[in-house]
This record gives structure tokens, C-alpha cells and sequence, in this order.
């Protein structure tokens, strides 16, 4: 009987790992599709916003090209690198690119791999290195001081903010919607299911934002479905000083517009008090 037992015990341990092992190998060809969301077409244009624009064309270190546009702002020498979130494309980010550019800011918003016109597929390491390569175009190509340089990023764009934060020194990080980790949001999404999956992303905002040696605001709604706000409190206690937290209302997409006059009064108090203003007869190229 003691045999028998141990036997039934034992093929029970064992199904249980092959069902662990087969669910990883599911879920790890699964998860680029339940992380990254692009969209190919354009909708639109800043021109439909009103906005004169250029388009940008980069090639990045591993040679992917990525599409993007530049926004000037006449007589200003900052600039907002903007880094959206893991849905659309740069069409869908008319309100962004508009506050910045009503806030008096030059506007560089790139299209990561596989997103847009971009070439490629998205990866982590692929998204970090296509903020670089957009960073570097704004560095050398345009001419522009890192201390007039804002990194913006919303939702996943956050994380790939805060990284490119660690490696580079800009005027301010803004960091909006985002998520401490992806190991934190699949403990949220899945609380039994997350503890037997290896993930095959990072994305960890809380560990980079604890490096970055820039004023940080955190912006980030307290009704935000997708992304819990108790995740945007934890981005901010990890930040170093100096530091500001913003509180929207409204939902994950579209809060800031909702939260809309106190969101951009709250975003052009910390750029009046974070970046270097400067004016210049023409904008940096």
C-alpha cells in the first residue's frame, strides 16, 4: 500500500511539472502578443492637429528603422522625447504631442520596432535601444543640451523612460500610467497563475527609477483600471529627490485629458521648476 501510494504521489508530482513545463512553453511564445499591442497605419498627422511637423527617419545600432516626428517649437531650446505606451502608434498621440508643444517645448515622438512605419519587432531590449537611438538623434544630430532635454514616457513608454534615464543624464523624467514592474502587473492580472510562469519580460520601472539622478515626476491616476495607482505610489517612493507625484482621475487612456486643466498647469510647474528654459533665436538642428 506504502508503494502504491508513493507511486501515485510521484506520477502526480510528475504530471504536475510536465503541466508547468507545458505552460511556460505556451506562455512564452504568448506573451509578446499580450505585451505589445502596434498598430501599422498611421490615422493621422500633426498637420491634422495644426502642428507644423518633420517626419524623422532613424536606423538603430542592430539596423532597424524607425519612423517619427519631429515638432518644432519656435525659440525654444527643450525638448520632450515622448515614448507612448504599448498601443497604436505615434498617430494616436495627437493630445500628448499638442500639451507639450502649448507648454513651449520642442516634440520628438518615434515610433519603437514594429510599430508604425517602424521596421523590426517589438522586444525589451529592442524598445530601450530605440529610445537610445531617438536620445541620440536629439544629442547629435539636433544639437540639443541634455539639460534642456525632457524624457516622457506613458504606460509601457514609462519603463522604457525610466531605463533610458539610468544611461543618460536629461533635464527631468516624467514618468505617467506606468507600471512598477511586469512581474507586479502579472501578480495583479493573474495572482495564482504569475507564481509558476518565468516571464520573459522585465520592464522594471521601480529598480531603474532608483538610478536615475534627475528630477522625477510620477503622474498617475487614482481610478486607473488597467494600471493600479498603488503602482504609480510605489514608482514614486523608489524615486530619489528631487521628486513630484501628480494625481489624475479618469481612466488609463485617457485621464490626462479628463484631469485637463489641473493635468497640464501640473506639468509645466515641474518643467518651469525642473529644465532649463533658455530661449534661442531658432530651434537647435
Amino acid at each position: 500500500m506504502h508503494t502504491r501510494t508513493s507511486r501515485t504521489l510521484l506520477n502526480a508530482v510528475i504530471a504536475f511539472a510536465i503541466g508547468v513545463v507545458a505552460l511556460n512553453a505556451w506562455m512564452y511564445f504568448a506573451q509578446p502578443a499580450m505585451v505589445f499591442y502596434p498598430a501599422r497605419g498611421l490615422d493621422a498627422t500633426p498637420s491634422d492637429w495644426g502642428l507644423i511637423y518633420e517626419d524623422v527617419n532613424l536606423v538603430t545600432p542592430d539596423g532597424v528603422r524607425l519612423y517619427g516626428w519631429y515638432a518644432p517649437r519656435t525659440g525654444s531650446k527643450r525638448v520632450v522625447l515622448l515614448l507612448h505606451g504599448n498601443a497604436g502608434n505615434i498617430s494616436h498621440r495627437g493630445d500628448s504631442i499638442a500639451i507639450f508643444h502649448r507648454l513651449g517645448l520642442n516634440v520628438l515622438i518615434v515610433d519603437y520596432r514594429g510599430y508604425g512605419q517602424s521596421s523590426g519587432t517589438p522586444t525589451e531590449q529592442g524598445l530601450y535601444t530605440d529610445a537610445m537611438t531617438a536620445w541620440r538623434y536629439l544629442t547629435d544630430t539636433r544639437g540639443f543640451d541634455p539639460g534642456h532635454i525632457v524624457v516622457f514616457g506613458r504606460s509601457l513608454g514609462g519603463a522604457v523612460a525610466a531605463e533610458l534615464a539610468t544611461r543618460v543624464r536629461p533635464a527631468a523624467l516624467i514618468v505617467e500610467s506606468t507600471f512598477d514592474s511586469a512581474r507586479s502587473m502579472a501578480n495583479a492580472a493573474f495572482p495564482l497563475l504569475s507564481r509558476l510562469i518565468v516571464l520573459r519580460y522585465r520592464f522594471d520601472t521601480r529598480s531603474r527609477v532608483r538610478r536615475v539622478r534627475c528630477p522625477v515626476l510620477v503622474v498617475h491616476s487614482q481610478d486607473d483600471e488597467i494600471i493600479p495607482h498603488y503602482m504609480g505610489q510605489r514608482i514614486f517612493q523608489a524615486a530619489n529627490r528631487p521628486k513630484e507625484m501628480l494625481t489624475l482621475h479618469g481612466d488609463h487612456n485617457t485621464g490626462f485629458v479628463q484631469s485637463r486643466p489641473e493635468y497640464e498647469r501640473g506639468l509645466g510647474g515641474f518643467l518651469e521648476r525642473s529644465v532649463k528654459k533658455g530661449q534661442a533665436a531658432e530651434t537647435p538642428r
